[in-house]
């Protein structure tokens, strides 16, 4: 399973989730980069926290995951980002996003060229392109990376068309959510209410290579130039939905990187993000061979 010598760089925020039950590490480049090297591919995580008891908790915290905090940056001026999270009784959660925080002013260092440059694949968000700071950083490294992989993650007040239009132009892979893919196109000229019309819409208008369309309880559809999967979602009992599409899209990456089928790639991404749902928070401790059973049982219910 382990296959470490391929390299994904997440870049962007990490953060407390202050959850109902209480504060859970979370940011959506540190949750892929957990999942990632829960399934055996090697990753690292740009970012910064503040110097701060919350920053070095947070540290604490990403080490224990058995992630590395070697380019997690310290922020001597700003707080560690604490944010306040609302989960619906439909399972909706809502965000409360504080700005700025440390990771609003992600600088660039040089030493990172020669991790870049060998990395298969680079990771990134909307949110961290709220700040001057991290965005200047950010639109300097998606010119010296070979594949980019836009997961977007719109959050309101956090985001502006020109700025997401300027990342659609940069992105091979891009992953966003039914609600996303609805207010993106329409942006651009697509009001319809087919889903691969707005796909193709925005990859034509792009020259985007892939897309992932994401739908919760309705699974989960690939496009590429040439071809089109759909898989349903896995039939589940819904613990909380925090950091499933960030597990969904390590689990996409890792089989894509392990050079699976695209039609298994797709099925194991849909159970991994199924499983992740039915536990509490965005980095549960859980195994390969607890997926392995989830998937199997699953099967056999079905």
């Amino acid at each position: 399973m382990k296959n470490l010598q391929h390299q994904v760089i997440c870049f962007g925020e990490v953060l407390w989730d202050n959850l109902p039950s209480g504060k859970k590490p979370g940011g959506a480049p540190m949750n892929v980069a957990y999942h990632l090297k829960k399934l055996g591919i090697s990753s690292a995580l740009i970012s910064r926290v503040g110097n701060d008891q919350d920053g070095d908790n947070l540290l604490k915290v990403i080490k224990e995951l058995d992630l590395s905090v070697e380019l997690c940056q310290i922020d001597k001026q700003h707080k560690t980002s604490l944010v306040e999270v609302v989960i619906t009784p439909d399972h909706e959660v809502k965000y409360d996003i504080v700005f700025p925080v440390a990771w609003d002013f992600i600088e660039y260092d040089p030493q990172l060229e020669s991790i870049l440059r060998e990395a298969d694949v680079f990771v990134f968000g909307s949110l961290v392109s709220r700040s001057e700071v991290s965005r200047t950083t950010l639109d300097y490294i998606l010119d010296h990376v070979a594949y980019k992989v836009f997961d977007v993650n719109l959050r309101e007040p956090h985001y502006e068309k020109e700025q997401i239009a300027y990342f659609l132009h940069k992105t091979d892979l891009l992953k966003l959510n039914i609600h996303e893919i609805d207010l993106i196109s329409g942006w651009f000229g697509n009001s319809s209410a087919n889903e691969a019309e707005k796909v193709h819409l925005l990859q034509n208008s792009f020259n985007i290579k892939e897309v992932i369309v994401t739908k919760g309880s309705k699974g989960a559809s690939y496009y590429s130039t040439e071809i089109q999967y759909h898989y349903p979602a896995y039939k589940v009992e819904v613990q909380d939905t925090v950091g499933s599409g960030d597990s969904f899209l390590a689990a996409f990456l890792s089989k894509k990187l392990s050079g699976e089928y695209l039609e298994s790639t797709l099925d194991f991404a849909v159970a991994v993000g199924a499983f992740i749902t039915m536990q509490e928070g965005a980095c549960p401790q859980y195994t390969y061979n607890d997926l392995k059973r989830f998937i199997w049982k699953s099967q056999l219910d079905n």
